[in-house]
């Protein structure tokens, strides 16, 4: 980045898969860090994660933790995530948070960096939100879109990798694929041995497998991260009319989420135009002009969202059907969260 006062920084939930990531991010993207102060769960008080070239310790949370701080991103559970991003806010820094804690609320922007940047002019808590994951991936690819001819519709099936959740889901699908290897017979006949084991962090097991349940059943049947999408992409692109109904998939990929999406909108839109478009998005790389299907394992590690499978829909002329994949940790998380800290460093009260 460039431009920007040094900042004094914390994270809370440093030791996590994207609070890590955070870190390498920072560190990365060459973030103005004139301190650095990582915070989690008292269990992991004392351990040293690098950053910069040196290291830094990791601090439990407590009375004072912020004091003299400009700047603290978030990635814990919704329950400590409201109680200490408010008390980060509370001693005049600026808080980026990852949880789900605040993302709906009136007084919290909820932010893709880029997209929305706008938002972030209007703070009155002193927090930005991040979306879930797979919102930020998927409204990367529809917002250049929507600024064209507004979407009416969606309909999204996703396909998101264990990695969503956590280093938890990540040891259950390694265990799994270690146990399975060599038992492929097995596997092909799976169903006809009665209820499959469950493991620890799924009810069936993932390796192997697709489970279409990803977040907890609520209302109507569709789970939380299909309300999130729904909610999540409306309030971002800042259009309440916009229809979306999504089927959420847990899938055996260890990093990346990907999605197909059904798109109307107001006008007739064609490949062409929407090639176009989204050639020349910020944070979007076309693949193969539309034409070409970028996998998970391609969109691992890198920070655009990847677009390809660009076609229209012959049941609905003027509609569109696209698929998109951008690594979960870093654009659907870590990536977004320091970009968000850019622009605030950049801004008059930073």
């Amino acid at each position: 980045m460039t431009g920007g006062e040094r900042q004094r920084v914390g994270v809370v939930g440093a030791t996590g898969l994207v609070g890590t990531e955070i870190l390498r991010v920072l560190e990365d993207r060459g973030f103005p860090v004139a301190e650095l102060r990582a915070f989690a769960s008292p269990r992991s008080a004392g351990r040293v994660l690098p950053f910069a070239g040196g290291e830094v310790e990791v601090h439990a949370l407590g009375e004072g933790c912020f004091d003299g701080l400009d700047l603290v991103m978030v990635d814990v559970d919704d329950p400590l995530a409201l109680e200490w991003a408010p008390a980060a806010a509370a001693v005049g820094a600026s808080v980026v948070d990852n949880s789900a804690a605040f993302r709906m609320d009136p007084d919290v922007p909820l932010v893709v960096a880029g997209i929305n940047s706008d938002a972030l002019d209007h703070m009155p808590k002193g927090i930005a939100s991040c979306p879930n994951c797979t919102t930020a991936v998927l409204v990367a690819a529809l917002a250049p879109l929507h600024r064209a001819a507004r979407i009416r519709r969606l309909v999204v099936s996703t396909y998101q990798s264990v990695s969503g959740a956590g280093q938890p889901g990540l040891r259950e699908l390694d265990d799994q694929w270690t146990k399975h290897a060599g038992s492929t017979g097995a596997l092909l006949r799976a169903g006809d041995g009665g209820d499959l084991p469950s493991g620890e962090v799924w009810d069936r097991p993932i390796a192997g497998n697709v489970i279409p349940v990803a977040g907890s059943v609520g209302d109507a049947g569709f789970t939380s991260e299909e309300w999130k999408m729904a909610r999540e992409t409306r309030k971002i692109l800042g259009d309440d009319d916009i229809a979306v109904t999504a089927t959420c998939v847990r899938v055996p990929v260890f990093v990346s989420h990907a999605m197909t999406a059904n798109v109307e909108f107001h006008r007739p839109v064609d490949p062409r135009e929407a090639a176009e478009l989204l050639a020349s998005a910020e944070g979007v790389t076309l693949v193969a002009d539309g034409a070409a299907a970028p996998t998970p394992l391609e969109s691992a590690g890198v920070d655009p969202v990847l677009v390809g499978r660009l076609r229209e829909d012959p049941s609905l002329p003027g509609a569109l059907n696209l698929w998109a994949t951008g690594d979960n940790l870093r654009i659907g998380a870590a990536l977004n969260a320091v970009r968000i800290a850019e622009h605030l460093s950049r801004m008059p009260h930073s």
